[in-house]
């Protein structure tokens, strides 16, 4: 399933911009004033060499200082393998996200008999299995700061998942929320293929 806006790279001001990857954004920040960028979240499987040449584009050949991490979920860290294997980066995420993302425990089954349309019932096929990053993961400061984006903090939002968290930049009002606020309607494929 890929949304209709997949492959589009949109700026939302200098330092932020997004990659939207079949039916998921992957975002990259930049401090402006240290030259420090991250990404937040590895997109989906085999996307990972389109990352890096999104990457490229917008940054050369500088890599990022991290991968920071909304959640576990396989939209979200399908292509984190490779992307750790290109770049060698250091991976953080909320410590209550660290079962799913060191091989230790899968995400519970999905119930796809609640109400929510075509998705919830598609729920069943989504892959649930963990990751096993542990060579390269990190928590995140229990300060709230943001590593490499001194203007940035993190929130833990949990619900759609145990460790899911959003980064905030208060100066300019701005959320990167992962799948914490989902603004598609996902009663429908129709919806969520045209990103309505």
């Amino acid at each position: 399933m890929t949304s209709l806006k997949s492959g589009q790279y949109i700026r939302v001001n200098d330092e932020v911009h997004y990659y939207t990857q079949q039916i998921v954004n992957v975002v990259f920040i930049e401090d402006q004033s240290t030259g420090n960028w991250v990404l937040v979240d590895a997109g989906m499987p085999m996307g990972g060499s389109k990352l890096i040449d999104v990457a490229k584009k917008h940054f050369g050949s500088r890599k990022p200082s991290a991968i920071l991490l909304t959640h576990g979920h396989f939209d979200h860290v399908g292509s984190i393998k490779h992307l750790i294997e290109e770049w060698n980066v250091p991976v953080y995420a909320h410590p209550e996200e660290f079962p799913f993302l060191t091989g230790s425990q899968a995400y519970p089954e999905p119930d796809n008999t609640v109400e929510g349309g075509m998705l919830a019932k598609l729920s069943s096929i989504y892959p649930i299995e963990p990751v096993d990053i542990s060579a390269v993961l990190q928590p995140l400061p229990p300060d709230g700061s943001v590593p490499f984006l001194k203007d940035w903090r993190w929130l833990h939002v949990p619900g759609h998942s145990p460790g899911q968290v959003a980064f905030y930049h208060d100066a300019e009002k701005l959320l990167v929320s992962g799948d914490a606020i989902i603004t598609v309607r996902q009663d429908a494929m129709y919806k969520v293929l045209l990103q309505k």
